[in-house]
């Protein structure tokens, strides 16, 4: 077993809102817990979570791949996600895209030599009319990021990072 025994318990509440015929609907949320404990899902984790919830790697494979929200490689401490869809884009999405890219001195897809950040392109956040918008490790949205807010925000990720 790859995880701890508490990300075990909690899959195990997830598990227990489903009936038994219908486990593959704790795929999501199992995934979500392995990620958090681990940073990113691997093809081990992945096989593991199957292997506990009863289905097969392939299945929780899928879920891994098509949403943007798990990772199935490395990704630095802190992923910030950027909505570039056409709404954020038009309202200066594309522009925080390219501060981020030169302040981090990396493209999308990819993580800063110090293992601290990556970058990726965002699907739409649901919050257009506070464009831009930046996704953090998944859970801290932050909106209206102009370059000044973006590098504050670099800066005290950094500092939060460094000393950890």
């Amino acid at each position: 077993m790859l995880l701890s025994e508490q990300a075990y318990r909690k899959i195990e509440r997830e598990l227990a809102k489903f009936p038994d015929d219908q486990r593959q609907s704790a795929i999501m949320a199992a995934l979500a817990i392995a990620q958090e404990e681990k940073g990113w899902v691997s093809t081990e984790v992945i096989e593991d979570v199957a292997g506990y919830i009863g289905v097969p790697p392939i299945a929780v494979q899928e879920v891994a791949t098509f949403y943007n929200m798990f990772d199935t490689r490395a990704v630095g401490r802190f992923k910030i996600s950027v909505c570039t869809n056409l709404p954020c884009a038009l309202r200066d999405g594309v522009k925080t895209a390219d501060h981020l890219k030169n302040r981090l001195g990396i493209g999308f897809r990819e993580t800063t030599p110090d293992g601290l950040f990556s970058l990726v392109e965002g699907e739409c956040m649901g919050a257009c009319g506070d464009s831009p918008v930046l996704l953090v490790n998944n859970q801290h949205m932050c909106v209206r990021m102009q370059p000044e807010r973006i590098d504050a925000m670099l800066d005290e990720l950094r500092q939060h990072g460094e000393s950890a």
